[in-house]
């Protein structure tokens, strides 16, 4: 796993390597090579502008400057004024290497004719909105039309206006705003660049976010023995389906059999029509009953996959069973999950947004702003893992908070979140915990849908590639949204 810095978290650690003795120039200064050596490698020869804050972000536009100097490339820095402590002395290091300095603002009629922007205005610690004539500088950037390597972050992320940037070099860690909108699209190709900070010093941060990696994923999928047979790797339930909703069930049906699942009972209405896939095993209800279940042969079951208005009947006469489940999507109701909680029953739920807000008593508006809390929120009110689904989608539970890195905005298309459910349900009917077969089955469902990721991908189609992607989970042939580099 690798930890998701907040900006609080971030200016912990910091002060935390200065408070054991670690030289705040020495990091200052493997930031700025870091960076140059990011727009060297995207342009190996030409001229390069410098975009320098007064604060630290601006320091590290300066080392880079100078080593740009030093590599061969013609370099002007337009600088704010009153540098500070590090920064200041930076600015002096690169003025007594030779480096022309401007006053920043006279970058506003002065882009012209330079190859690349470095943009180092400002860094993780924004607290409002840019305006005035730091506003018009960003939109000045944008609309050079030059390719532009931010330090830390795009200056502005995450309000509006923003610097929108070809790549992007996350120092000493990442941050949320690299994963989350509107960084994620700010920040162009992301490259994490170790910059030298003691060990010891991360330890200031606190309990922090979690990033999954393929190897944490790989030792967590279920393995198979030589005498396997469909009744030893976990059969599942789907429960769900209405005489307008016939798909969704389907789909779950599907996930859950690419996931891995034995075998795959589908429960629904007898009057909706469904058709499971064909491996599946049919079972047409008159009613939801809590009888109406009786003998499914299950280890895990997924309800509430397009049930509508009769979701909250199915997933009792899924309680009934007392079987590890996931509820989603017309099962997620205030007396459903309180009845499971209260069951004790491991369970896990799949809101997205809009469910998140009704099962919180929120605005929709409030969950979007901050799906970390409200994810965290949704954990400590039911006491159940919780699968925040969104780009990125937040797992939170009683091991922590995790943040998928997989997936892509291709996959926002419907029935996507049915065929989660069920490879969801396959984990657990193959004998993860609830919290760790959330998180497996979304980074896997997300490497599914980076296998076939272009825009008009079906739900299918990312069902059908699950086989494949869970191959290169165990491969570790996979691309992470950032690389990490050394310098």
């Amino acid at each position: 796993m690798k930890p998701l810095f907040t900006p609080e978290a971030m200016r912990a650690v910091d002060a935390e390597a200065v408070r054991l003795g670690y030289p705040s120039l020495l990091l200052m200064e493997a930031a700025g090579r870091a960076v140059a050596r990011a727009a060297h490698d995207l342009l190996p020869a030409g001229r390069v502008v410098v975009l320098a804050g007064k604060g630290n972000n601006g320091g590290d536009g300066f080392a880079a400057a100078r080593h740009l100097l030093r590599w061969g490339h013609e370099v002007a820095v337009f600088a704010a004024e009153d540098q500070r402590g590090d920064a200041a002395i930076m600015r002096q290091a690169a003025e007594v290497s030779g480096l022309l300095t401007l006053p920043l603002f006279e970058a506003l009629e002065g882009l012209e004719g330079f190859d690349l922007i470095v943009d180092a205005l400002f860094g993780t610690g924004l607290s409002r909105p840019l305006e005035g004539a730091f506003a018009e500088l960003v939109e000045a950037v944008n609309q050079s039309g030059l390719p532009v390597v931010a330090v830390d972050l795009p200056s502005g992320v995450p309000f509006t206006p923003h610097v929108r940037a070809r790549r992007t070099v996350a120092l000493a860690g990442l941050k949320t705003a690299h994963l989350f909108p509107p960084g994620r699209d700010a920040a162009g190709e992301l490259i994490l660049a170790d910059i030298g900070m003691p060990e010891a010093a991360y330890a200031a941060a606190g309990p922090l976010p979690q990033l999954p990696e393929p190897e944490d994923a790989r030792e967590l999928l279920p393995k198979r023995s030589s005498n396997a047979h469909k009744g030893s790797v976990g059969r599942v339930l789907i429960a769900g389906g209405y005489k307008t909703y016939t798909g969704a069930p389907a789909l779950a049906a599907l996930g859950a059999y690419r996931a891995g699942a034995g075998l795959v009972t589908v429960a629904y209405p007898e009057k909706a029509q469904v058709t499971p896939p064909l491996e599946a095993v049919r079972r047409p209800l008159a009613d939801w009953s809590p009888r109406a279940l009786e003998g499914v042969k299950a280890e895990a079951a997924a309800v509430g996959m397009g049930a509508g208005p009769q979701g909250p009947e199915a997933a009792q006469a899924v309680l009934a069973l007392g079987l590890p489940t996931v509820l989603d999507a017309d099962a997620l109701h205030e007396e459903v999950v309180r009845a499971y909680a209260d069951r004790g029953l491991p369970a896990v739920l799949t809101p997205h947004p809009g469910e998140a807000a009704r099962l919180l008593d929120e605005d929709p508006s409030a969950i979007a702003k901050d799906p970390l809390e409200a994810a965290k929120a949704l954990f400590w009110r039911y006491k159940l893992p919780v699968v925040l689904k969104g780009g990125p989608t937040v797992i939170a539970g009683e091991k922590g908070v995790l943040v998928n890195p997989t997936g892509n905005p291709a996959m926002a298309t419907g029935g996507m979140g049915d065929v989660l459910s069920g490879v969801i349900a396959a984990l657990l009917a193959a004998g993860l915990e609830p919290f760790e077969a959330a998180w497996v089955g979304v980074f896997l469902h997300g490497v599914a849908g980076d296998r076939v990721g272009k825009v008009g991908l079906l739900a299918s189609d990312v069902a059908h590639a699950l086989p494949e992607a869970r191959e290169a989970v165990e491969l570790g042939t996979i691309r992470l949204p950032w690389t990490e580099a050394r310098f």
